[in-house]
């Protein structure tokens, strides 16, 4: 059997071309995607709980915002200015300092702070697909820990937190 005339003698364009479609396969082959795929089916992906606070946040309507992000549901999430894709809001709570006075006899009395201008504090309470390994969770390919800046993003709103807690769902 005779090869074809262009196998006989190859230019260096043709093994230019033979890299990039070799290159492509490999791009194919290695996708994101296809690694989440089999992430998921051999079970190393699983449900992570993650608390992230978010703090002297100035909001006109504070109970309105936590609402509204309660109703949407997911948001975009970004760890170290790295998007790490979408997850799921489990509940968002005010967590602002209450005012506290100590009375005449000893007793504390602790009440909300009545003033309007007074910055929110909040706590999100999530819910994302994760690897678990050794070194700790990794989502969207980081590390998520402890004290590691964070960003939520929605339709109406991008706010800047920290993670302050990581648990198995």
């Amino acid at each position: 059997m005779r090869r074809p005339s262009w196998l006989q003698h190859p230019t260096p364009v043709d093994a230019v071309a033979g890299l990039i479609a070799l290159t492509a396969v490999a791009g194919v082959v290695w996708s994101p995607k296809l690694t989440n795929a089999v992430a998921r089916a051999t079970g190393s992906i699983q449900p992570v709980q993650i608390s992230v606070d978010v703090r002297n946040l100035p909001m006109a309507d504070p109970e309105g915002f936590l609402q509204s992000i309660r109703d949407e549901g997911r948001l975009s999430f970004v760890i170290r200015n790295q998007p790490a894709g979408s997850v799921r809001v489990l509940s968002a709570q005010n967590i602002s300092p209450k005012l506290v006075s100590v009375m005449p006899d000893g007793s504390v009395i602790q009440a909300d702070n009545p003033s309007d201008a007074a910055p929110l504090y909040a706590r999100f309470d999530l819910e994302a697909d994760a690897e678990k390994g050794e070194s700790g969770v990794v989502i969207g390919g980081t590390k998520l820990k402890i004290g590691v800046p964070v960003e939520l993003e929605g339709n109406m709103y991008r706010v800047n937190g920290v993670v302050s807690g990581v648990g198995q769902s």
